[in-house]
C-alpha cells in the first residue's frame, strides 16, 4: 500500500516549541496593547501578527516541506498584504492634509 513517497513527520517537540513561542507572542501582544507607543503602536501590532502568523503557516500548516511554487504562493500573499497595508497608510497618513468641512 505504500506508494514510495515519504513524508516528513514533525517532532513533538517542535509543535511545543512554537506552541509556547505564540503563547510568548501573545503575552508581548497583551503587553504592546497596553502601552502607548504612539506611531509605533500599529507597527509594533503588525510585526507580532506577522510573526505568530509566520509560525502558524511555516509549522502547523506544513509550508516548510512544501513544493516551491506553493511557497512562492503564501510568500506572495504576504507581499500582497503589505502592499495592500501601504495603500490604505498613505490615505490614513495623509487625512490632515485636507480641511474637514465645518472647521
Amino acid at each position: 500500500m505504500s506508494t514510495g513517497h515519504s513524508h516528513p513527520i514533525t517532532s513533538v517537540g517542535t509543535y511545543v516549541a512554537v506552541w509556547l513561542g505564540l503563547i510568548a507572542c501573545t503575552l508581548l501582544t497583551v503587553f504592546a496593547a497596553s502601552q502607548n507607543f504612539g506611531a509605533l503602536n500599529t507597527p509594533i501590532a503588525l510585526a507580532i501578527a506577522i510573526t505568530k502568523a509566520s509560525l502558524v503557516i511555516t509549522i502547523f500548516m506544513g509550508l516548510r516541506y512544501n513544493t516551491p511554487l506553493t511557497k512562492l504562493t503564501a510568500v506572495s500573499g504576504f507581499v500582497w498584504i503589505m502592499i495592500l497595508f501601504g495603500i490604505g497608510m498613505t490615505d490614513y497618513l495623509t487625512r490632515f492634509w485636507v480641511g474637514a468641512p465645518g472647521r
